[in-house]
Parts: structure tokens; C-alpha cells; sequence
């Protein structure tokens, strides 16, 4: 039985994007919060790393073989039509510059 309930502040923007993406789905928010609680149950800890993440390699750093194989997947990223437009990727940047 459902008895308890869950409080939490987050972003607007972030809460509205993911409510979007779980509309499209058919998954209740309420769901993927019950979800999440039982996973870290099961698991004893949060399902998923949590991480510093690491500092991407500028190109001076990078060696060729790396500078190529991201180049590659870049393209093959494209060619598939995967990914996002250039007006789309600087709307969104400056988006985040002014929040």
C-alpha cells in the first residue's frame, strides 16, 4: 500500500524536461521514484556511479589516433542523422549561460 510521501526541490527546467520524456513514455513520475527506492534496496546504495567525472583531453593532449577516432564517430554520428543541429546546440548553451 502507497502511504507515504516524497518532497523534493529540484530545477524547473529539469523537472519539466523529464516529466516530458515520462509523458511520452506513459510512465508516472510516481513510478520511476518507486522505482529508484527499490533499486536502491536491492542494491544497498544508488544505482548508478557517482563520480567526479574527468576533464575531457583538449587536442594538444589528445593523439592523433584519438583526435581521428572521435572525428570518426563524430561523422558517423552524423551520417546517421543522430545528434543535434548547430542553432540547437548554441540556443541550448546560451540557455544554460543564463540560468
Amino acid at each position: 500500500m502507497k502511504d507515504a510521501t516524497v518532497s523534493a526541490r529540484v530545477e524547473y527546467g529539469v523537472k519539466t524536461q523529464a516529466e516530458d520524456i515520462l509523458q511520452r513514455l506513459g510512465i508516472p513520475v510516481s513510478v520511476v521514484i518507486n522505482s529508484l527506492y527499490r533499486q536502491i534496496i536491492f542494491r544497498n546504495g544508488v544505482p548508478f556511479a557517482l563520480t567526479i567525472p574527468q576533464q575531457p583531453k583538449t587536442l594538444d593532449a589528445m593523439t592523433d589516433a584519438e583526435l581521428n577516432a572521435k572525428l570518426q564517430h563524430s561523422y558517423e554520428q552524423a551520417a546517421a542523422g543522430k545528434g543535434s543541429g548547430f542553432d540547437e546546440v548554441f540556443d541550448a548553451l546560451e540557455r544554460g549561460l543564463n540560468t
